[in-house]
């Protein structure tokens, strides 16, 4: 379950926690696991604590119920699994570390920028 109107709106609730960095990275014609990353960059360890929570009770609230969390107890990396779209939560070095949107550079990659 989930669309790009889903993904677009997990973005927003990453902008509402002040994540920087947000894309949405389209992977439907590369990959079967999933169609949709929403990535972002965390500044500390509460402000990935705050992002993941908003994302999981905001979603729920719409119907949209995460499969799996997984690397919650770290919050390094955070992936936030609803199947169809799957939204990661890095910490600034975890996303310079694992270069994820270089692994899926083929996907169609849209910057989402905070509109307030």
């Amino acid at each position: 379950m989930g669309s790009p109107l889903h993904a677009r709106r997990i973005s927003e609730l990453m902008l509402e926690k002040k994540a920087l960095d947000v894309m949405i990275i389209d992977v439907r014609k590369i990959t079967t696991l999933t169609d949709l990353f929403v990535l972002c960059t965390s500044e500390s360890q509460p402000q990935s604590r705050a992002i993941t929570d908003h994302i999981h009770q905001e979603m729920k609230k719409e119907k949209m119920k995460a499969w799996h969390i997984e690397g919650y107890q770290q919050l390094d990396w955070v992936l936030v699994d609803f199947v169809n779209i799957v939204a990661h939560v890095f910490s600034k070095d975890a996303r310079e570390y694992y270069e994820f949107e270089r692994l899926w550079a083929d996907g169609k990659i849209t910057r989402v920028k905070d509109k307030r």
